[in-house]
């Protein structure tokens, strides 16, 4: 087994098979920690880029830092300048938020675009289970009812 050279997937080739592929749509970049969330993300069916796999999250407490992930390469596929759109698809944590403020620090000034995933309510979770940071996000990112039917 090796790794895409493009996205850091895993590969049996030089290309992983979402890379080669030329029907995804290159211009958009979905970040992730590892190869676990590539597959979450594909058996949604609901994006067609391509990703960016880092191999982890930034973690002082762990002694993982910015060097050992694969952000570095992440930056120079935006230099060449094919890249519009980056989606940080990082976990909820504080280590999650913090590899997502760093590689936007690095993005900036590189003409691209940054958004990261929605985050909210899981369906089927009853409200008052939900945690007080989640909620207050959702209350905060609230969309208009009409985009909410689109999303089913």
């Amino acid at each position: 087994i090796k790794f895409c050279s493009n996205c850091h997937n895993i590969s049996d080739v030089v290309l992983c098979e979402i890379c080669a592929n030329p029907k995804r749509d290159a211009s958009i970049v979905c970040v992730v920690e590892d190869i676990r969330d590539v597959m979450a993300i594909e058996n949604t069916s609901q994006f067609n880029g391509l990703y960016h796999v880092l191999g982890g999250k930034i973690s002082p407490m762990e002694g993982i830092g910015p060097k050992d992930l694969t952000i570095e390469s992440l930056v120079e596929k935006v230099r060449k300048g094919e890249t519009k759109e980056l989606i940080f698809a990082m976990s909820s944590t504080m280590e999650g938020d913090t590899t997502n403020f760093y590689m936007y620090k690095q993005m900036q000034g590189l003409g691209v675009n940054t958004s990261t995933i929605a985050r909210g309510i899981s369906v089927g979770d009853e409200l008052e289970y939900a945690d007080e940071i989640t909620l207050g996000r959702s209350i905060l990112n609230r969309i208009p009812f009409e985009n909410s039917l689109r999303a089913t």
